[in-house]
């Protein structure tokens, strides 16, 4: 199975803006799943990409990218 977008973007693979190619190519599809889940994000961080912006969603996903690097 492919990587999902938070994957990639997590691994440095994408940039943020790869969300919205991500979303249409979902929109365009016959997915059964919800585009939170297609697009690998949980339900905390689906909340701040509707209730707040895209912005807010990148930086909750940089601040994780940014633990990741320091963990063992």
């Amino acid at each position: 199975m492919d990587k999902n977008f938070k994957e990639r973007y997590l691994a440095g693979e994408i940039e943020f803006d790869e969300i919205h190619r991500y979303t249409s190519k979902w929109n365009h599809s016959d997915e059964t799943c919800t585009l939170r889940e297609y697009l690998g994000l949980n339900a905390d961080e689906e909340d701040i990409w509707i209730e707040e912006s895209d912005e807010a969603l990148q930086e909750m996903l940089e601040k994780e990218k940014e633990n990741k690097d320091f963990s063992c």
